[in-house]
């Protein structure tokens, strides 16, 4: 893509004198922004050994806090009896299923590990007093014991003869040292210098015994982001597998992995993958014969899909078990008798289980528009969350034989009553290079046909990543306020193979503008767009495009530029994620900087027009705040019409606390109702669409 000068031209957009407001008013059969506090959320169910009953994790909004809460609840497996049972997270069903491990706050403060007993009595005990959090919590198999992963400070070694401060003295503090490529990460803030281990602690509770050591991190860490350790425990109880690189210059490798397996009484590690790559979520199978596991071969590309593979206990016999299957594989599930791995998959919008066979390639378990994340397994029974279109998501149970399910909970039945939601519609369109591209239309809850409607684009981040056909309460909340909402999967996005997700590798952004506009143009076909209202917004990888987009065209009235990219030299040196931005450019930019700077928003910043509104959180390790800065400077010094909104308290994303979820709405909606063009698009040509 050539570098495009600025271009002599002149604002395309009026700024109406309209009061500064959000829309958002209150009626009786719409959501408005206010039913966000409702809002409930399940997750991560996991049925008992027996069948017979389902724990599951429950999360609502704390109004006076201002932050989400969870909460264990615990439900039969025919859906009856739903109830409270204690709080806290991560509940894991010990082998005989009588007794739940879980993590919840406890003394010291910080999260620790807790055994309830499942009988009537419903004892409760505190296993661990750590003043690190332990992760990933995994019954032995023969539950008299926990392992669990947890960070080992170790402390900084450069020591320097200061002066005795006199008595009283109110010093500085000390700076921070840092020697470390990964030093922070978004979420979690600066990270003390330290290293991943497993631990195993008797169920009963007493002192954790470390199981590895050394300057080397348990966990498959991409990009040096730590988000838990897969590992496994072997059926004879003697063997734990886990992922993890053992490399004292782990700090610096990128796309790289192994699994590994330890000895609990001994502590001998054996490396068992061989070929370089990215290694991740090892399962042993059921009769201890074989291990499963994720990833891909090490390679240039920016993006890579991951697939599951087998390989025996001592790491021979690896076997790619996915064949000609293009899809991405999730989380992964041994079949009971061993003889496969279930796993969901993402695949055009849609996500539903699949058994890939040892003997006999992939197979679909379930089928459907649906968003299904299944989270364990007992028999032929699996169970999970499910959302649609319409059903913001809720506890199921799976039957894997063939593949039907059946709702367990229904938490958000209150906020929904009465409620008319907007219709989805799906659309396929043709965009360059005769890509065919998917996306959705939001409609208002009165959509009248005869009438044309402000159209709001939101793009998906990532970018790697998908817009899925499950509930979207942004998406209905703008449609509640009287907008279609356009979200759609351009070349770049994850669920339609892995050639279509490569399309942007070491270009980006390039073609995914293309689908973009195409779909813009699909809609405005349909006549129901207002031309002289059309928005366009999107954070992280959408704040990319977003900033991308005005920097391309007049088109849009204006936009909402959420934690955005805008100059990826300066990304380099600011962001949690440094390898993953160099992994983007063929050569870095002290070498050659030409690609860098064509693929940098600011510097299309002379041709912007837009007014544009950029909003980031204060705490965002991912994408700073100062690549917003850059943004918004440089269209103050243009007199571009714009505003910086610096979120408090929040890291990446401007919706992390229910208050600030609620303001990037209200603040987005009411930044678009202010500004209006004075010239209508022309009608462009149709596309094909589809009712759900």
């Amino acid at each position: 893509m050539r570098f495009v000068p600025a271009l002599l031209v002149t604002f395309a957009v009026t700024v109406l004198a309209l009061p500064v407001y959000a829309q958002d008013t209150p009626t009786s059969n719409h959501l408005t922004v206010a039913d966000y506090l409702d809002l409930e959320r399940v997750g991560d169910p996991q049925i008992s050994p027996d069948g017979s009953r389902v724990v599951y994790t429950r999360r609502w909004v704390d109004k006076l806090e201002d932050k989400w809460e969870s909460a264990l609840w615990i439900i039969n497996a025919d859906g009856s009896r739903n109830r409270f049972l204690v709080k806290g997270s991560s509940p894991r069903w010990s082998p005989d299923g009588s007794r739940i491990l879980y993590l919840a706050e406890g003394e010291p403060k910080g999260s620790q590990i807790f055994v309830r007993w499942m009988d009537a009595e419903g004892a409760t005990s505190q296993i661990t007093r750590l003043t690190e959090s332990p992760e990933s919590p995994a019954w032995s198999p023969d539950g008299t014991s926990i392992a669990f992963a947890m960070t080992v400070e170790s402390k900084d070694q450069w020591q320097i003869e200061m002066p005795t401060p006199p008595e009283g003295a109110k010093w500085t503090e000390a700076p921070r040292v840092v020697d470390r490529l990964h030093y922070r990460q978004d979420r979690r803030g600066f990270t003390d210098p330290g290293f991943t281990h497993l631990f195993v602690v008797t169920a009963d509770g007493g002192t954790p015994q470390p199981i590895t050591s050394g300057d080397w991190n348990v966990g498959a860490r991409f990009d040096g982001l730590a988000f838990g350790v897969g590992f496994d425990w072997a059926p004879d109880g003697q063997t734990i597998i886990f992922d993890g690189l053992m490399d004292e210059d782990g700090d610096h490798a990128y796309q790289r992995s192994h699994i590994y397996a330890v000895n609990v009484r001994t502590k001998q590690v054996r490396q068992l993958t061989r070929q370089a790559g990215f290694w991740s979520d090892p399962k042993v199978s059921p009769n201890g014969q074989r291990i499963a596991f994720t990833g891909y071969p090490q390679n240039p590309a920016t993006y890579s899909a991951p697939d599951v593979y087998v390989m025996g206990m001592d790491g021979t016999n690896v076997r790619n078990l996915m064949g000609a299957f293009d899809r991405n594989p999730m989380s992964i599930w041994w079949a009971p008798n061993s003889g496969g791995i279930y796993f969901t998959a993402q695949d055009e919008g849609t996500v539903n289980v699949h058994l890939a066979s040892i003997q006999d390639g992939v197979r679909p378990v379930t089928r459907g528009t649906q968003v299904l994340a299944l989270s364990s397994i007992s028999g032929s029974t699996g169970v999970g969350t499910r959302s649609d279109f319409d059903e913001p998501g809720d506890v199921v149970r799976v039957n894997l034989a063939n593949g039907s399910t059946q709702r367990l909970t229904n938490v958000n039945s209150d906020l929904l009553f009465g409620k008319r939601l907007g219709d989805v519609e799906q659309i396929r369109y043709t965009s360059s290079n005769n890509a065919r591209i998917q996306g959705w239309i939001v409609k208002p809850p009165d959509f009248d046909p005869s009438q044309q409607y402000p159209l709001i684009m939101e793009i998906h981040g990532g970018p790697f990543a998908m817009y899925t056909v499950g509930f979207d309460v942004r998406f209905q909340m703008m449609a509640a306020n009287g907008y279609l909402v356009l979200y759609t999967n351009p070349r770049g996005s994850t669920g339609y193979g892995e050639d279509f997700s490569r399309a942007i590798d070491h270009a980006y952004p390039s073609v995914d503008y293309d689908d973009l506009m195409a779909g813009v143009d699909a809609v405005i076909g349909q006549g129901i767009v207002d031309t002289t209202r059309m928005y366009v917004g999107g954070c992280s990888g959408g704040g990319v495009l977003s900033s991308w987009v005005i920097g391309h065209t007049d088109r849009f009235a204006a936009a909402a530029v959420r934690c955005p990219v805008t100059n990826w030299i300066s990304m380099l040196g600011q962001t949690d994620i440094p390898q993953f931005t160099l992994s983007f450019f063929h050569q870095p930019f002290w070498e050659n900087p030409a690609q860098w700077l064509e693929q940098s928003s600011v510097m299309y910043v002379g041709n912007i027009n837009t007014p544009t509104l950029v909003m980031t959180g204060e705490l965002d390790m991912r994408t700073p705040m100062p690549q917003s800065e850059e943004l918004f400077t440089t269209l103050k010094l243009r007199g571009v019409p714009t505003k910086l909104l610096r979120f408090q308290g929040e890291y990446h994303g401007t919706g992390a606390k229910p208050s600030n979820a609620m303001r990037t709405l209200l603040y987005m909606m009411s930044w678009y109702e202010q500004h209006v063009k004075d010239v209508a698009e022309p009608t462009a040509a149709g596309a094909e669409v589809s009712n759900r």
